[in-house]
């Protein structure tokens, strides 16, 4: 032990030994203590590095957007003559102040810190809020969801703040639907600035070469832009992963030269303009300026844009390293550069259409050119792939229509191509910049954009500061206060704009909105439809001798969307069509609100009747990050999960005595729950028996080697026999062949009903369902092995 004494002693020392010392020590022959020390300094050195190759990874995906903000803010802050070189001082100080306020304190340091295990976006913070308080609209969640290792959550005492905000959101439909309106106005305006960033980011970029050839026509720019638009989305279906190793380098070396290129125009033009870190330039500027000066905030605000997509984008990087970049990297270099054409434009104040490109040294002119239109095609890609995720997490949580959603990544789940999204965005980026061909437009429309994503951003902030956190009153009345203070400001000045431009996003937003709660609205009303006409368990088992039911060979998996009860799909079917397979299985596809369902907890198997009438139930959760496997897997891992299931139980039934058994007229009912048990394998099975059956074997058993009684055996032979004959039944049946049956259910709405709910379910909502894709499709059911059961459900 002479070796730890030694170090123990250097520790009690005032820690006088150097790292290096300690390096000397480890490489002599050690015990176990030094080798503790050792690789416990190791670890540190790793995870520091990591830390490091983090933080300049993101630099390439999350602050893309953010960076490209000085090709076009002083143009559109002064979209005329600058009057007063104050001016120039009093918008920089609006400059700085927003990005110290809104950036780097409210999302970098708070915002961020709201995640979900890693995920950002409303939709994200939509889920933490799901978790701690019911106010999800599509009642499908069951008590054994909360036991997920991913669903996080914690409980209330009864007369706490948080408590009494839970049962006051809770008591009425009506505040529900407004929060889950909330974010899907947020949400929207997400999808609205995936539009409008590539549009102002690359025509700002290619308005560079007006600037060296001004005999050129407005028109031959926007040609240009559009064609690097078109190249920009046809690219998307290769995916960011064969060229995100190009983002990282090219957003550095972006921010290097427009923090150099600012400290140079500030020692060459006018380093005066320091004085605007001084906030009394602000009150002086508002002063001056009157309501033109108030109005102007729409040009500061897009200072800040991307800060939104900072926070959408989380999911790929930890925390720490968004919180190293930007306040290593990202925050001085801005202040650098938009300090530097503040002192440009102090001396050349005619030149602020074009400040960004007239600030540049000329011999470096062209190189920056190139490194620019990189930069803003970086920042439009993190943007588009940012729009694509959002859609996925609404798709998952049954706000928008059927989508295909391809993975363009095997090593990134979250790197994901929506083709359809993908043209449409598309199409509308094309249409805002040839139809405006101006910057000044497009960025007033992008203002409002952005502000009212802030907006629901801060609102629901402060629902999780309440509910989540459990932060003091105090705080929450802080954090909201100065955050809408700020954003309420920016906002009052984009409303003076929405005439000339600002109404862009409203219109996208409002057509995104109408789709997405529509389909919301129908696939809730179709789910209470199904909720209400299940049938019970007695009313299936009573059918067989007065149909003469039948079981033939193979196995039904019969898609529904109910967690629980027989659906009226079942019953619609057998009662035209009398016959039945050998084994029917109900699936279950569900969305929860987490944002991944691990492997080994992803499917809940139960029993359905008696051991001889081989019916069961298998939900299959999934998070709005996970995607339904289109190939085999899906379905080998559900014969995995039932048969293991079927084991499980068999070692179970020893435990289960007489007494569980209550007779209740003509009807039996056996209620066994809460069995969570290991196979050996790390596979964790939770099941659970649900079982309400006739006195009377009614409906036709499957003739399988055990002949169903329901005596419960203490023999373990005898378990273990029938263990091993219901396997076998079930290998036979599989390999007799599987049926995928879906509904195909048409919705329409009842004559009694309102004629705006009849346009709503009859017309918009029916159009959606027309042209999204089938359930088949999205399953990936060969067309062989489908079954369609066509009904309507009235709503």
């Amino acid at each position: 032990m002479e070796m730890t004494s030694r170090i123990e002693m250097d520790e009690d020392n005032d820690n006088r030994g150097s790292m290096w010392d300690l390096d000397q020590k480890l490489d002599q022959p050690m015990d176990e203590e030094a080798g503790r020390l050792r690789n416990m300094y190791k670890e540190k050195k790793s995870s520091a590095l990591l830390l490091l190759r983090l933080a300049f990874q993101s630099l390439g995906v999350v602050y893309g957007d953010l960076g490209t903000s000085p090709l076009y803010v002083f143009y559109n802050t002064f979209p005329g003559k600058i009057e007063d070189p104050e001016d120039v001082v009093g918008a920089l100080s609006l400059i700085i102040y927003s990005l110290t306020l809104i950036p780097l304190l409210k999302y970098v340091f708070v915002v961020c810190k709201a995640n979900d295990n890693g995920q950002g976006g409303t939709f994200a913070l939509y889920s933490l809020l799901c978790r701690h308080a019911k106010i999800k609209t599509i009642p499908n969640q069951h008590r054994t969801d909360e036991e997920l290792t991913t669903y996080s959550r914690s409980t209330f005492h009864e007369q706490s703040f948080a408590a009494k905000t839970k049962r006051w959101l809770e008591r009425h439909v009506s505040r529900k639907n407004a929060l889950l309106i909330l974010v899907l106005v947020g949400t929207c305006m997400v999808i609205g600035d995936g539009i409008l960033t590539p549009a102002i980011s690359v025509l700002s970029a290619a308005g560079g070469i007006k600037v060296d050839h001004p005999g050129m026509s407005n028109g031959v720019v926007v040609v240009v832009a559009v064609v690097i638009l078109v190249g920009l989305f046809s690219l998307q279906h290769y995916g960011t992963d064969k060229v995100s190793w190009l983002f990282a380098p090219i957003v550095l070396v972006w921010f290097l030269v427009i923090g150099g290129i600012g400290i140079y125009n500030i020692w060459k033009y006018d380093s005066s303009v320091l004085k605007a870190f001084s906030p009394v330039y602000i009150y002086r500027y508002f002063r001056r300026g009157g309501k033109d000066g108030w109005t102007s905030l729409g040009g500061i605000m897009l200072s800040i844009t991307g800060t939104e997509a900072l926070f959408a984008d989380l999911s790929h990087f930890p925390v720490a390293a968004v919180q190293l970049a930007f306040t290593v990297v990202v925050f001085p270099c801005l202040l650098l550069a938009y300090s530097g054409q503040a002192a440009y434009l102090m001396s050349n104040r005619d030149h602020v259409v074009d400040a960004f490109y007239r600030s540049i040294p000329e011999s470096i002119y062209w190189p920056v050119f190139i490194i620019a239109t990189a930069a803003a095609i970086v920042a439009s890609q993190a943007t588009i792939t940012a729009t694509f995720s959002i859609i996925k997490q609404a798709l998952a949580l049954g706000c928008f229509p059927r989508v295909k959603v391809v993975h363009t990544s095997k090593k990134f789940l979250g790197q994901i191509y929506v083709p359809d999204i993908n043209w449409i965005l598309m199409i509308l980026c094309i249409a805002v910049t040839a139809g405006f061909k101006n910057q000044n437009q497009i960025g007033n429309a992008y203002g409002t954009a952005v502000v009212i994503v802030m907006l629901v951003t801060t609102l629901l902030m402060t629902l999780i500061m309440i509910l989540v956190w459990r932060c003091h009153w105090i705080l929450v009345l802080l954090f909201t206060g100065l955050s809408l203070v700020v954003e309420c400001t920016y906002f009052s000045a984009v409303l003076f704009k929405v005439d000339q431009g600002g109404w862009v996003p409203l219109v996208i937003a409002a057509a995104f909105l109408l789709i997405m709660y529509v389909w919301h609205y129908g696939t809730l009303k179709r789910y209470e439809f199904e909720m209400h006409s299940k049938v019970s368990m007695a009313w299936i088992l009573g059918l067989g001798p007065s149909l003469g039911l039948v079981r033939v060979p193979g196995i039904g998996l019969v898609y529904t969307e109910l967690a629980s009860g027989v659906p009226h799909i079942f019953s619609h079917f057998i009662t035209n069509l009398p016959a039945i397979h050998s084994v029917v299985v109900f699936v279950c596809v569900k969305y929860l609100p987490v944002y991944t369902v691990p492997e080994e907890e992803r499917f809940l198997v139960k029993r359905i009747g008696p051991k001889n009438f081989h019916m069961f139930r298998c939900v299959a959760r999934y998070g709005y990050k996970d995607l339904h496997k289109k190939d085999d897997e899906f379905e080998k891992k559900l014969f995995d999960s039932l048969f293991l299931f079927v084991r499980l139980e068999s070692m179970m039934e020893g435990c289960s005595d007489s007494d569980e058994y209550s007779l209740y007229g003509q009807q039996t009912e056996r209620s066994r729950e809460g069995l969570l048990n290991n196979n050996g394998n790390g596979n964790t099975i939770t099941s659970y028996a649900d079982t309400t059956i006739s006195s009377v074997d009614s409906i036709v058993p499957a003739k399988s080697p055990m002949h169903g009684s329901m005596t419960v055996r203490s023999s373990e032979h005898v378990s273990s026999q029938t263990e091993t004959d219901e396997l076998e039944f079930l290998n036979s049946c599989r390999d007799a062949g599987v049926v995928h049956i879906l509904g195909n259910t048409v919705v329409r709405a009842r004559r009694e009903s309102r004629f705006y709910k009849k346009i709503a379910i009859d017309y918009v909502y029916a159009f959606l369902r027309k042209i999204c894709r089938e359930h088949s499709v999205i399953f990936n059911v060969p067309h062989e092995s489908l079954l369609n059961v066509g009904q309507v459900f009235y709503v």
